[in-house]
């Protein structure tokens, strides 16, 4: 098979620690071939949508971090594959956000034609926060504006702490705990966040959110779903001088157990998720409240694998195995 994954460039990453990596890794491990692009190496020629691609062309049973090196001596060669998509058999989507929307736009129409990962169509309906309002049983008091005012009046009626988070970032990036105890700041800070000195519909939108005490006491829990189904789970817990959990802000990984609540959210989420083509994604929960529904290069593998002694990259791959299958028959 033909495996192709569009991500991010090679060198920027750390492949004991990215998802990416190991599922590259499982596919050469296969003898499956396998492919790296980026965003910009998509192009149209003759109507049909095409991608310099460079053949990762490494033997099997290295170490990964060897495997890592060699895969960046091949896109070092610049001897690039010229393949029309739609000839090679399944398609990763791993570049981290935003979303691409060109690369989306010159996906969608062919789509039906190869095994993307996750669905160009479907990450446009869940590769933001906002896909969590479909699931408003689940989530925490949640309010979303780009008015200063009512975004003052929520958290001074509320009364307790909240949460800001920027609508388009990732990895915890910019979230910030507020409260009307800190009324000083407090206006600074949301006029900052919205950009209240541009018009009005040149704002940004922010999510305001309720704070939830056990991200403090307990962590969050990161749950991989593949195909709607639970693939596996770390729990992950803050430093101490912060309260975002997320890896890329220094929060540490944990083994956990996931509760029947947990499973609850999951069995309800996951049936969304299938419907909407969204086959590999990352789901976050604090305290039994769903926060965040990661679409977009979900990430957890390799640390599970560790916490676990898994290896998650298996069942990954074959399901798009069966998925490529069923689409050639």
């Amino acid at each position: 098979m033909k495996i192709a994954f569009l991500m991010d460039h090679l060198e920027t990453i750390d492949p004991e620690f990215e998802t990416t990596s190991y599922l590259m890794y499982e596919c050469n491990q296969r003898g499956h071939t396998v492919f790296f692009l980026e965003p910009h190496d998509l192009y149209v020629r003759e109507q049909k949508v095409v991608a310099r691609m460079e053949n990762i062309e490494v033997p099997r049973d290295l170490p990964i971090e060897e495997y890592w090196q060699r895969a960046i001596k091949c896109i070092k060669k610049e001897d690039r594959n010229f393949e029309v998509i739609t000839e090679i058999d399944a398609l990763f989507l791993r570049k981290d956000p935003p979303l691409n929307y060109e690369v989306i736009e010159l996906l969608a129409p062919i789509s039906d034609k190869l095994t993307v990962i996750n669905d160009p169509g479907s990450l446009i309906l869940g590769n933001s926060k906002l896909y969590t309002l479909n699931f408003t049983e689940l989530i925490p008091e949640t309010h979303i504006s780009r008015d200063p005012k009512r975004l003052r009046k929520i958290i001074d009626t509320f009364g307790g702490d909240m949460i800001i988070k920027p609508l388009g970032r990732f990895g915890g990036e910019g979230v910030i705990k507020v409260s009307s105890r800190d009324p000083e700041n407090l206006n600074s800070l949301i006029n900052f966040y919205v950009k209240a000195f541009k018009p009005y519909p040149e704002r940004d939108a922010i999510m305001v959110q309720e704070y939830l005490k056990e991200v403090k006491e307990k962590g969050d829990v990161r749950i991989l779903m593949l195909n709607g189904e639970i693939l596996g789970a770390m729990s992950r817990k803050s430093p101490e001088e912060g309260f975002r959990t997320n890896i890329h802000a220094g929060g540490l990984a944990f083994k956990h157990t996931i509760t029947e609540k947990e499973k609850e959210i999951c069995d309800i989420v996951g049936r969304r998720l299938v419907k909407d083509g969204l086959q590999f994604v990352g789901l976050d929960i604090i305290g039994e409240r769903l926060i965040e529904i990661n679409c977009v290069s979900p990430g957890g593998i390799p640390r599970i694998n560790q916490l676990d002694n898994k290896k998650l990259e298996v069942p990954v791959i074959d399901f798009v195995e069966k998925k490529v299958s069923e689409n050639r028959s």
